[in-house]
């Protein structure tokens, strides 16, 4: 458990930051408020008596100094992460503290592990990037799927999503990474990421039911395919969205999240389905769940608590799959999510 360590969370007020934040709480650490939006961080705090909220900008270094002064570990939230995630992991670096983040921009996930892999490694810190819904739960269920395998062939990563009302953060993010991509679609095939300017098929996948089998936007590409072949031997990495999500997180006028539940939570359901194959052999992983966004925080979280409680399996930039035991990691979660292995 959290025992009071505190850990700054940066964009602490918005949609994933209140359930991060909630969550530390519930975990028994301290969160300390952090973001640009000196009004909407004070709100928070007003909201949450008795935490420290510390205004800072990626622009001002010694504003983010500030923040995570005698904080344990820091949570970046705050996207778009092409912007946001250099800064504050510099940040943290001079703090000697450990940096996660729940990006789901690809670009952006590159991006920490091309500029910071090696003084990471140098300093033996700690950063884990996409350690959220996207990136870091398909990574882990990848990698507790392989099990004793060093090595496959493919990998397929399927989101069975009831649909997709996606947060003005998810908007921006997914601008940023557009503009970066010039418009093109990524996959990563051959053992590296393509960029292509054809539109992506839809074809169908069968997935456990009840859900059973639906059509799917083939290579609807996630931030997995950077974090399962940062430590994979999979040449093949290949995400899927279910149609009807994919038309609502594309649709201008898809309407906001409505929560339906005490904890926040919206009405939307998730089913990540994880195939990897080898020769003519064949293991699956399933997670099931309620909310995206949610459930984000308490793999953020449980991430953080392993960290610093000395669970990992190295340091310097890691994705979730590699730093953390995934079978393990997934069944702390269970209240949060529902898990089948079929090794």
């Amino acid at each position: 458990m959290g025992t009071g360590h505190k850990v700054a969370v940066f964009g602490a007020y918005g949609h994933t930051g209140r359930f991060v934040v909630a969550q530390l709480l519930d975990r028994g650490f301290l969160p300390v408020l952090s973001g640009r939006d000196t009004d909407k961080l004070q709100a928070l705090a007003a909201s949450r008596p008795g935490l420290d909220a510390r205004p800072a900008s990626v622009g001002d270094p010694a504003s983010l100094d500030r923040a995570l002064a005698g904080a344990a570990a820091v949570i970046n939230c705050a996207g778009p992460f092409a912007t946001t995630a250099a800064p504050v992991i510099e940040a943290a670096l001079r703090a000697g503290i450990p940096y996660v983040d729940v990006a789901a921009e690809i670009e952006a996930n590159v991006d920490t592990f091309t500029h910071f892999t090696d003084r990471a490694r140098a300093a033996g810190a700690v950063i884990v990037p996409a350690m959220a819904f996207y990136g870091g739960l398909g990574d882990l269920l990848a990698t507790a799927a392989m099990g004793d395998w060093t090595a496959a062939d493919e990998a397929h990563i399927a989101y069975g999503l009831s649909s997709w009302h996606p947060t003005a953060g998810t908007r921006a993010a997914g601008a940023v990474s557009r503009e970066r991509r010039g418009g093109r679609r990524v996959r990563y095939a051959n053992g590296r990421l393509e960029y292509r300017h054809d539109d992506p098929s839809t074809v169908e996948w069968h997935f456990p039911d009840p859900m059973g089998t639906r059509a799917v936007i083939g290579e609807f590409t996630m931030a997995d395919v950077v974090t399962v072949p940062s430590h994979l031997s999979i040449p093949e990495v290949r995400t899927y969205m279910t149609v009807e999500a994919a038309r609502d997180v594309s649709a201008p006028d898809t309407p906001t999240l409505t929560a339906v539940d005490e904890h926040g939570r919206s009405d939307q359901t998730f089913l990540v389905d994880v195939v990897v194959r080898s020769g003519g052999a064949e293991r699956r992983a399933v997670a099931r769940g309620q909310d995206i966004y949610a459930v984000t925080a308490p793999l953020v979280v449980e991430a953080v608590d392993r960290i610093l409680t000395g669970r990992t399996r190295t340091a310097g930039v890691a994705s979730a799959g590699e730093i953390f035991d995934a079978p393990d990691f997934l069944r702390a979660l269970s209240s949060h999510i529902s898990l089948e292995l079929h090794a």
